[in-house]
């Protein structure tokens, strides 16, 4: 529900958001990645667009924690925070792992690998 398309007023695609379920250790967390403009469309706003509309829903649907890898200058302005003692496989860089509270406190105390969630 919270991967999402964004299509121009001819159907063309623009950009896309995925979100992946995962789990640290006994915590569940939404994986944000990828996300993708189309070159063409790029600079004007989608990509951030689609990162606050999906965010907005996450916790209506359950979710109070998210995670992504990616620059830290650019996530911040969406409420993305550096992360310590979570970790992604390699070769993820650490400094590159970023969280998001949806609700507060959502990080407090979860450490550990990142794994895929049971389906």
């Amino acid at each position: 529900a919270l991967s999402q398309v964004a299509r121009d007023a001819d159907g063309i695609l623009a950009g896309a958001i995925r979100y992946w379920p995962v789990c640290i250790e006994t915590h569940t967390a939404l994986l944000l990645g990828p996300i993708a403009v189309h070159p063409t469309r790029q600079g004007e706003g989608l990509g951030g667009y689609l990162i606050r509309e999906s965010l907005a829903l996450a916790p209506g649907l359950g979710w109070n924690r998210v995670l992504l890898v990616g620059d830290a200058p650019y996530y911040q302005k969406f409420g993305f925070r550096s992360l310590s003692g979570v970790e992604m496989p390699p070769p993820t860089n650490p400094k590159r792992i970023l969280g998001m509270s949806l609700t507060p406190g959502a990080w407090e105390g979860v450490q550990g690998q990142v794994t895929r969630a049971p389906t």
